[in-house]
């Protein structure tokens, strides 16, 4: 496995392994490495030929100088991790090869960058896809993979892969979760016992919408409130939203006969998290095939 935080050995090695006919998957992180993060690289293993894992803690998508400062930084325990899952090359740049010191472009995804967590975290959106160019650009792969329990993050690169005309396929995976429900996060860490114990509350709840779904409750605008009733009735939770949208354009509908998926967030202690559960069981292959999907 190689290492580097070069823009040029990057492309060296990926033209590399592109002459010798590789696949070339990517899989971009903040590094903190979980078992969600290395669903994605096994996923990406399988995949291609050659994977290359970023780590790279991007300021600016935080919209809080204070959760940027203490997000887990575990540079060590990632390579180890990276090492271990057979990963071809780490690219680990620092903030100055990312960033020029004159950084004048920057990336706007409209609309979908502007609801929910975009409305909650003004200009989250356009850190993270600014960024996500900027990977993408460096490491050209043919396939670059990212969780669902980001649900609009990934349907945000989604839409600028099409938009830009970025060939690159996007592949999302399953949201990863403890065995107490908890979608996996680099954040809970960060979560005592009490918060932690609070927090699953958000995998209860949404279970508990989509089991009434399945039996019947297609009433969506009920059924939001229901979602909503029941988290802003847990103690020591702070609710930023509870709803029910397609998957598509993250818009509230009162479509039953759209793929529907319900999406929270909240904090706990000092700790933002976010979950979601698509209300039907959509697979990868029918649900996030490519960045082609309209």
């Amino acid at each position: 496995m190689r290492t580097t935080g070069s823009v040029d050995e990057v492309r060296e090695l990926v033209g590399s392994a592109r002459r010798n006919r590789l696949r070339v998957g990517c899989v971009p992180t903040m590094g903190a490495l979980h078992s969600g993060h290395t669903s994605l690289i096994q996923q990406a293993v399988a995949d291609c030929g050659f994977v290359v894992v970023t780590l790279f803690v991007n300021a600016p998508q935080f919209d809080n100088p204070d959760d940027f400062q203490r997000y887990p930084r575990r540079r060590e325990e990632d390579l180890a991790t990276c090492r271990t899952l057979d990963v071809d090359l780490v690219f680990a740049p620092d903030e100055h090869t990312v960033y020029s010191p004159d950084e004048q472009t920057f990336v706007d995804v409209g609309r979908l960058g502007q609801v929910l967590e975009g409305q909650h975290r003004p200009g989250h959106f356009q850190g993270v896809a600014t960024v996500v160019v900027k990977i993408l650009n460096i490491t050209t792969p043919d396939s670059a993979y990212f969780g669902q329990k980001d649900f609009q993050q990934q349907l945000v690169i989604r839409r600028l892969c099409q938009d830009l005309h970025l060939p690159i396929d996007i592949i999302t995976c399953p949201t990863i979760r403890d065995n107490d429900g908890l979608a996996l996060s680099s954040r809970n860490v960060l979560l005592d016992p009490k918060q932690r114990d609070t927090a699953t509350a958000l995998s209860r709840v949404l279970g508990l919408t989509r089991h009434q779904w399945h039996n019947g409750t297609t009433d969506l605008p009920q059924l939001r409130r229901f979602l909503t009733d029941q988290l802003e009735a847990v103690p020591d939770l702070e609710l930023d939203y509870a709803t029910i949208v397609d998957t598509s354009h993250l818009e509230e509908t009162t479509l039953a006969d759209k793929p529907l998926v319900a999406l929270v967030a909240a904090t706990v202690g000092h700790v933002r998290l976010i979950d979601n559960l698509p209300l039907d069981n959509l697979t990868r292959d029918n649900n996030h095939p490519t960045n082609h999907e309209p």
